[in-house]
């Protein structure tokens, strides 16, 4: 049984998402992965914001994060105002009141991530609340504790050779390590240590030659393509996956990707939910063969244990 979703860039249909019909101007979103789609976990939408447009104040029953993909977003909490340009990103906590809003004079476009995913019986868990003040927005800056729940990733983050103390925005830790393996880079956004109780959100990216073989998890896992091409394997079809692509593989989705790309990267964000377990993240079907066959060789011809 099929159990993923994949959507090109331009089937994408934008709409005003209906919890928030009558409680925002000129925002709208595509909410490929939802509840109705036949996610459990995870809800994810790329969403736009009008120069003037605003979401008013309101919070929700599970953790939202969000990643600005192009644009200036203006997100406001009791904690106060920052200021989220292309490549920022953050968390807002469970029943955390906040409100977004755009001041500048072009579009703002925003991947927004749920988790658990919003239920449609229940108002899809958004509540709206009194007004959460507007303060003039601080810029997002991963130094200074007072955007604790923010950061920044770029491009230049993925590269390896970047990752010496005095090219990192923080001091070097785990927190800023860069996991390098098999053609494949990965940097860790949001996660425990931003916050987040629920969900990670990490960027990939695959350099020419780089491929993941077939695996699923116990876990969701959505995807937006934000740079190259690559060819994703969901339940055994095959799609070609392009910037401003999504996907999502469900639990037990066996999944591969591979970098199309000759001469380029490819790169994409990720997102997992629930938080991966500390063993046993991933089951590649390449190990379990490995298994079946040396207990075939055990077992010898007809099945007996060879050593009988």
């Amino acid at each position: 049984m099929a159990h993923h979703i994949v959507k090109k860039a331009g089937d994408m249909v934008f709409s005003t998402p209906v919890w928030f019909d009558g409680y925002s101007e000129g925002y709208t979103a595509d909410y490929s992965i939802s509840e109705a789609a036949g996610s459990v976990h995870t809800g994810f939408r790329v969403s736009r914001l009008e120069p003037g447009g605003r979401v008013g104040s309101h919070l929700h029953s599970f953790e939202e994060s969000f990643f600005v993909i192009e644009g200036d977003l203006v997100v406001d909490t009791p904690d106060g105002s920052v200021a989220a340009t292309a490549g920022d990103y953050g968390l807002i906590p469970t029943a955390t009141p906040h409100a977004l809003r755009n001041v500048s004079d072009g579009v703002v476009t925003f991947a927004e991530v749920m988790v658990p995913v919003p239920r449609e019986r229940f108002d899809f868990d958004t509540y709206r609340v009194g007004p959460v003040p507007q303060s003039d927005p601080i810029v997002i800056d991963p130094r200074d504790p007072r955007t604790r729940n923010y950061g920044h990733i770029s491009p230049e983050n993925m590269d390896p050779d970047n990752q010496t103390q005095d090219k990192l925005a923080q001091s070097a830790s785990m927190r800023t390590a860069l996991l390098v393996y098999s053609g494949i880079s990965v940097k860790m956004m949001i996660d425990s240590d931003l916050g987040s109780d629920q969900h990670t959100m990490f960027m990939v990216q695959y350099v020419p030659g780089g491929f993941a073989g077939p695996h699923d998890h116990p876990l969701e896992e959505a995807y937006l393509f934000l740079e190259g091409k690559a060819l994703g394997v969901f339940d055994g079809q095959e799609y070609v996956l392009e910037a401003g692509d999504i996907a999502w593989a469900g639990v037990g989705c066996v999944h591969e990707f591979r970098n199309l790309s000759e001469d380029g990267v490819v790169r994409w964000l990720e997102t997992a939910a629930p938080q991966p377990p500390g063993r046993h993240s991933y089951r590649f079907r390449r190990d379990w063969t490995y298994l079946e066959n040396a207990l075939a060789l055990e077992m010898g011809p007809g099945g007996k244990d060879s050593n009988e």
